[in-house]
């Protein structure tokens, strides 16, 4: 018999049943159990889940009741169609926070991604659509909420900033979440900001574009240049730090702010070359090196979570859509990648730590936490 070490089980046995209590056949803590080993061991839907299930029972009863033995997918299904997808998500946050390392300068990257099969024509239904925050430093997906299908992210974010500790952190968010609002809270709750400029901020991006375009003096701009060869492609990126805010109409509005960014890149692919100008704007004093790197970090969200989504985990080609059931569906796939990169004994990809907890049980033991008791 085996007993579960770790804090996912304790976390998550508090989140409230949905059903009435003459349905309840089958315990909700081994119904959730089940399906993050599930999709730990590569399951990607219902049906997969079941199937995981009969085929796993053995190993599953070694740390689950299983009064009634596995569920069916109809079950699996309806259960995560009523489940609170705040209370699942609350689960989540509090057992993420057991594990995150703290670290001052850790930059939480902010994006939105959207679950493309889950929408549905015939009923009006819109794709699921979450926010999500990305902590560079630890590799690990923090927190997510879903957008409104009748609203945007500028509602969402600060909903997922109100749920995160973020002080001592630089928060990073592309053009959508540049909004003095979202500014002050990052401020408010004991963070920095960098945020992306574009058209949707015109007298902002009007007033930082002409910072850039007149000279500065030396003692009020920084500058690094980042080069990168590889795979057939060479990538130039100069960052232009300046702490002329002044300059920028109603500065005052954004708070601390104390400088802003440019960021110019050109990039050589098959003998073609392409530039691009970003700008950003940014409550970090002067200092090239130090936005750079929070820029290039934010990109970590998009390579190391929305990517690995899609492609490991079939996040795409999800089909969940009734009730909660996607909302849901998706917090276990980042608890499952969070689960997987914390793990670090074996050296590969997520896709193959993936495969070998499929496969290897002491291994999916060993990722889950849940060790033998003596």
């Amino acid at each position: 018999m085996v007993e579960q070490s770790t804090s996912l089980s304790r976390h998550f046995a508090d989140v409230p049943d949905p059903r009435i209590d003459r349905c309840k056949h089958h315990k909700l803590i081994d119904i959730i159990s089940i399906a993050i080993c599930a999709v730990l061991s590569s399951a990607d839907g219902w049906t997969d889940i079941e199937a995981y299930g009969h085929a796993k029972r053995t190993f599953l009863q070694q740390f689950l009741e299983l009064p009634c033995g596995i569920p069916s997918h109809d079950t699996f299904a309806r259960v995560f169609a009523r489940l609170n997808p705040t209370a699942f998500q609350n689960a989540f946050l509090a057992w993420v926070d057991t594990i995150r390392a703290k670290l001052p300068g850790d930059v939480i990257a902010i994006d939105g991604k959207t679950e493309r099969r889950t929408h549905d024509r015939a009923i009006a239904l819109s794709p699921l659509h979450l926010v999500s925050a990305f902590s560079a430093a630890n590799h690990l997906v923090l927190g997510q909420v879903r957008v409104d299908s009748k609203s945007n992210e500028i509602t969402a974010i600060p909903l997922l900033l109100s749920l995160l500790d973020i002080s001592d952190c630089i928060v990073t968010i592309d053009a959508m979440g540049c909004q003095v609002a979202i500014a002050e809270q990052i401020v408010a709750q004991g963070g920095d900001y960098v945020l992306a400029c574009k058209g949707n901020q015109p007298q902002l991006m009007r007033d930082v574009e002409r910072i850039f375009a007149e000279p500065i003096e030396e003692d009020h701009l920084d500058r690094c240049i980042i080069t990168n060869d590889g795979h057939g492609r060479q990538e130039r990126r100069e960052y232009r730090s300046c702490d002329q805010v002044k300059d920028i109409v109603d500065y005052t509005r954004w708070p601390h702010l104390r400088s802003v960014v440019m960021v110019h890149s050109t990039r050589t692919s098959d003998g073609i070359t392409s530039e691009e100008t970003r700008y950003y704007i940014s409550s970090l004093p002067l200092g090239a090196e130090r936005i750079a790197d929070a820029i290039r970090q934010h990109w970590g969200i998009e390579n190391r979570v929305h990517w690995v989504l899609d492609v490991v985990f079939a996040a795409d080609d999800s089909r969940a859509r009734i009730g909660n059931s996607a909302h849901n569906l998706a917090i276990i796939r980042q608890l499952v990648l969070n689960v997987l990169r914390q793990e670090t004994t074996l050296k590969t990809s997520v896709r193959q730590k993936r495969l070998r907890a499929t496969w290897d049980d002491a291994y999916a033991l060993k990722v889950l936490q849940v060790e033998p008791v003596d």
